[in-house]
């Protein structure tokens, strides 16, 4: 048995010291970034957020919105390749190059003998409709299990020109052998720190996310690598302090909630309120729709909550885009890759900043 004594950070702990700056308005932050990633030895320009493959938000309606802003959607692995060919439909006359939508969009798998043929068997339908694919997502809850590794350097091995993201993990000797050794680009760095998971109360395994971004973040930039922030994102200022902590990317899911594009059916009360359902993909309202139920061996480590009705995701993107933007202009940041350079941090009393007043109801 070890102790760390190191205190751990979450988002809410800190604030970014604003400093000179020389900039002047919002409009003249660059939030595009063009990154060349290790093993596929591909590049991609774009804004470095990603909506999360849950099926509550990592919707292809979401995909169309978020293209459009040139951020990237990671579609829910129970999306099928003819759903993705017709939405693609309305794609085909659009110029290619970098601005095309097809560099926006992430294909999700799990590690089964079954995740690997429905991926092969998903990625050749795409390509004979000249659908090429760009990202693949290996996404399990524990990447810390040597068969995500395994399978991560069988989708490397087919795929050698495939940008790969696998995940989750939240110390640096796993970021570090999948990038070395398993051909992974992007790491997805992020263990109980979702609006909706549960696995810190369930397992008591966990790591808070600014600590794991700083770690992570080191561990993969040490190796030519790059992380996602995976999780924590409560207010729009979280997005800020994870790229501030050395994030390449940031996933979010419950930042997603709640919109026409989302998925889920809108839900009016009796009062008159309109809400969507959100929910985590280890949850019981989960494992009930996609596996018939909760496994044996197996806990729910998610929960499920209804999320206020707000209309088209279109205003958040700006919201969250505005922010990040603002607090680049608070350190004099003229780009987004360069604001860890420019952002100190502080720690503060969380008890007084970073309160969610997002309004979910547990159900």
């Amino acid at each position: 048995m070890k102790i760390e004594q190191d205190i751990k950070l979450d988002f809410s702990d800190v604030l970014i010291r604003p400093k000179r700056s020389e900039l002047n308005s919002r409009s003249e932050v660059d939030l595009v970034r063009t990154m060349r990633f290790p093993n596929s030895k591909q590049t991609w320009s774009g804004v470095p957020i990603m909506v999360a493959n849950m099926d509550t938000t990592g919707t292809l309606e979401m995909f169309h919105a978020l293209a459009k802003n040139r951020l990237l959607t990671c579609l829910h692995k129970f999306i099928t390749a003819d759903q993705i060919i017709q939405a693609f439909d309305r794609y085909r006359d659009l110029e290619m190059n970098d601005l095309h939508p097809i560099n926006y969009f992430i294909l999700s798998t799990g590690i089964t003998d079954a995740n690997w043929n429905n991926m092969v068997t998903t990625i050749e339908k795409l390509e004979e409709n000249d659908i090429n694919l760009r990202f693949i997502c290996v996404d399990v809850a524990n990447g810390y299990m040597q068969k995500l590794h395994e399978f991560c350097r069988k989708v490397r091995e087919k795929y050698p020109d495939k940008i790969i993201i696998a995940g989750n993990v939240v110390t640096r000797e796993i970021v570090e052998e999948l990038i070395i050794n398993c051909g992974v680009d992007i790491v997805k760095c992020g263990i109980g720190s979702g609006s909706c998971c549960t696995t810190r109360l369930q397992t008591g395994v966990g790591m808070p996310q600014f600590s794991a971004v700083l770690e992570c973040a080191d561990a993969a930039h040490g190796v030519n690598g790059h992380i996602i922030s995976d999780g924590g994102i409560k207010v729009v200022g979280d997005f800020s302090k994870a790229f501030g902590g050395g994030a390449d990317f940031v996933m979010a899911g419950s930042m997603f909630a709640g919109y026409d594009e989302s998925g889920g059916d809108i839900i009016t009360g009796e009062d008159g309120k309109k809400w969507k359902i959100f929910y985590g993909m280890s949850s019981t309202t989960c494992m009930n729709k996609y596996h018939g139920g909760v496994a044996k061996y197996r806990s729910s480590e998610g929960k499920t909550v209804k999320v206020p009705y707000k209309g088209a995701v279109q205003n958040q993107l700006n919201n969250i885009m505005g922010g990040i933007r603002s607090t680049c202009t608070y350190v004099g940041a003229k780009r987004l890759k360069d604001l860890p350079k420019c952002a100190t941090f502080m720690r503060v009393n969380n008890q007084v900043n970073n309160k969610y007043s997002g309004a979910s109801h547990q159900m």
